[in-house]
């Protein structure tokens, strides 16, 4: 009887480390490019007013912008998969009125200003999948200048009638009014 339940106790566990030594395995590497998300909130305690989900490449010693990300093509806005932007209310993006949902961010980067492009084609990885013809809003956006950041990173400053959506890395900043409709 001692031999058996032995037995049966190795067999167990054999089968166990097996199952979780192929469970491990399902998991890839660490992602290169984490990804993060920024809300815009009225205040500490109001439900959000504007989400992005995005990939934080890291800049590594590159050149980016004209070299890694060339200027004048369509480009993911960040890592692997494209950014979501989600608007919890209808918002002027530029001066494109905008209904409420969840965008993919596209940008058209240049040296003196960016076309931002939200579409309404989601789920898709880079911009691999980018079709003019699910566009629903096209704007321009301002480049500045500022000290470099390593990681690509996205936020918001609250101005006195809008919130500025800030697109950083390396040295480049883009800035785009978004105005809430109430």
């Amino acid at each position: 009887m001692k031999k058996l339940y032995l037995k049966t106790f190795f067999v167990f566990t054999i089968i166990s480390l097996i199952s979780i030594v192929s469970k491990a395995q399902d998991f890839k590497e660490i992602d290169k490019s984490p990804h993060d998300i920024v809300y815009f909130r009225v205040n500490k305690i109001s439900p959000p007013t504007i989400k992005v989900l995005y990939g934080r490449p890291q800049k590594k010693g590159r050149e980016i912008f004209g070299s890694l990300i060339p200027y004048d093509k369509i480009w993911r806005v960040g890592a692997d998969e494209a950014t979501e932007i989600q608007f919890y209310k209808d918002v002027f993006f530029g001066i494109k009125k905008v209904k409420a949902g969840t965008y993919v961010l596209y940008a058209i980067p240049g040296k003196k200003e960016w076309t931002l492009i939200l579409s309404s084609n989601l789920d898709v990885w880079g911009a691999y999948e980018y079709k003019e013809k699910y566009d629903v809003a096209k704007v321009k956006a301002k480049v500045s200048r500022a000290e470099s950041i390593e990681a690509f990173s996205i936020g918001f400053k609250e101005k006195s009638k809008h919130i500025n959506l800030i697109l950083g890395w390396d040295t480049t900043r883009v800035t785009l009014p978004i105005t809430i409709i109430e």
